[in-house]
């Protein structure tokens, strides 16, 4: 019989995300060998600590393993990451997913690769055409000003924040963009329960970003 796929999921924290994987997991249904990685896995806390954002990067939130809130900058970040990939490339893996969606510009493998960031973008772009005005919700404040899709002639963007690591204001950050025609929690630590609460109060549809990865994954299994 034919193995299981060998798939690696690289989160840019720390292994295992318990909040999110199993999740992932469960909504690709078919049997797969899943090996999980983080970009920060060997690091220390001060090491950690020394990745925050310099003042002209982007930043990123992850998930550290103990469960807390961590913002590294997207440059530094990058080169872990790639570093990473370049190990797994000789582990023998069907494919890697990265749990990101960051945009990260001159990122590869030789293994087959599911950016997350490119899949969630291109599945929103296939809702252009009906979306006038499309809400986003990110998880830190600053990232509202560095998103990386912009408004143009054909569709508006609105973007607010909730931190799926912590804080409370699911509810108010929805509310924000429930006069959005479509609305995405464009974060992989976003989970269901977040995505019901606020397709809930906007009334609106709610795409989820670990969903969406999670289908893309199901099509190369």
């Amino acid at each position: 019989m034919p193995h299981a796929p060998r798939i690696a999921f690289v989160t840019i924290g720390q292994s295992p995300r318990i909040d999110l994987t199993p999740e992932i997991l469960t909504r690709i249904g078919s049997k797969i060998d899943a090996v999980e990685f983080g970009a920060l896995d060997d690091l220390t806390t001060a090491e950690v600590a020394a990745m925050a954002p310099r003042a002209d990067e982007t930043s990123l939130c992850t998930r550290m393993r103990d469960g807390s809130e961590v913002v590294i900058g997207k440059d530094q970040t990058r080169d872990r990451l790639q570093a990473l990939f370049d190990r797994l490339d000789g582990e023998g893996f069907d494919a890697i997913t990265l749990l990101c969606t960051g945009h990260f510009d001159h990122l590869g493998s030789k293994t087959l690769l599911i950016e997350s960031q490119r899949v969630v973008d291109a599945t929103v772009d296939a809702f252009s055409l009906g979306c006038q005005n499309l809400g986003v919700i990110l998880p830190l404040e600053r990232q509202v000003q560095e998103f990386h899709v912009q408004s143009d002639a054909d569709r508006k963007i609105k973007a607010t924040h909730y931190s799926p690591y912590s804080g409370d204001r699911l509810e108010a950050a929805a509310r924000e963009v429930a006069d959005c025609d479509l609305i995405v929690m464009h974060c992989m630590g976003y989970s269901e329960a977040m995505r019901a609460k606020a397709a809930a109060v906007t009334n609106k549809p709610v795409l989820l970003a670990r969903r969406i990865v999670a289908g893309a994954v199901q099509q190369i299994i």
